[in-house]
């Protein structure tokens, strides 16, 4: 399966509790954070809902 890296490169400050949320599932909690996850359909669906958020690329 494919890996994803994914930067959070937007503050969480005044977003919704959900996309806080979400980031934080994801394992982002600071600006410039980075984490790998595999590619699935569960990570895609995080991805997409905070999208605005994040720097995704394929590893």
């Amino acid at each position: 399966m494919a890996k994803v890296k994914i930067t959070l490169v937007k503050s969480l400050i005044g977003r919704k509790k959900d996309h806080i949320a979400t980031a934080n599932a994801l394992g982002l909690k600071k600006i410039g954070k980075t984490v790998e996850h595999e590619s699935t359909p569960q990570i895609r669906g995080m991805i997409n809902k905070v999208d605005y958020l994040l720097k995704v690329e394929e590893v």
